[in-house]
């Protein structure tokens, strides 16, 4: 069955927790111990391996002095295995803190130990682990793109500058364009209302001329009567 069988959490060579689907991998203790000692002399600290053996590959995370080890089938890539990897290095840390600096041997076995055997069954059975890292290495290339683009910005601070100066002046002529129209606009209302007062005075002016030849006087006595 395709996914991961044995993991174990090693300082150097001090094992102090270990877990393994016996049924499936009879030999992965004496197998990864090996590979531990390998590693060891081998392989830098804070690094990421990976060894073959038959149809199994041992995969092997380093960070300050701390090294998790699990093996899985070949066919179940590279990916999850060192997501898994991840994950118990970061459980282990959280859980045990600098106490791991000086344990002795298995010293966190009985406890870690359920905790090995559960993440393993689910980064092996369960699909939501495979979409859950997805999604992480889609964050994780989100945030390199994002940061690469700041720091694109952060290298064109001259032209920022001068885009922020044309912005303020841009912003300045827009006030005072606006200030213009709205006097326009008055000035053309009065104008109007003008023009409307001087044609009702000459309508009414006519009316009363007319008025005046019609009922025979200036007083308009006639057509009052």
């Amino acid at each position: 069955m395709m996914g991961i069988f044995y993991c174990l959490v090693a300082r150097g060579n001090v094992l102090l927790a270990e877990s393994s689907a016996a049924a499936t991998a009879p030999n992965a203790s004496s197998l990864a111990r090996q590979v531990l000692e390998k590693t060891m002399q081998a392989a830098k600290d804070n690094s990421n391996a990976s060894y073959s053996h038959d149809r199994c590959i041992f995969h092997v995370k380093r960070t300050d002095g701390l090294t998790v080890l699990c093996m899985a089938d070949d066919a179940f890539g590279r990916r999850l295995p060192f997501a898994f990897l991840e994950d118990i290095h970061l459980k282990f840390v959280k859980t045990y803190g600098r106490a791991i600096l000086s344990a002795p041997a298995y010293a966190m076995n009985e406890e870690f130990s359920r905790v090995l055997s559960q993440q393993m069954d689910y980064y092996t059975n369960d699909p939501n682990a495979d979409r859950l890292n997805r999604l992480k290495g889609e964050m994780s290339q989100v945030q390199s793109v994002m940061i690469d683009n700041i720091e694109k910005v952060l290298d064109r601070g001259d032209r920022l500058a001068l885009l922020v100066d044309k912005t303020t002046s841009f912003q300045g002529s827009a006030v005072r364009f606006n200030r213009s129209s709205r006097r326009f606009k008055n000035n053309l209302w009065w104008r109007n209302a003008k023009l409307m007062f001087a044609l009702v005075a000459v309508l009414l002016i006519i009316i009363y001329v007319v008025l005046v030849f019609v009922c025979h006087g200036f007083l308009l006595a006639s057509c009052f009567k």
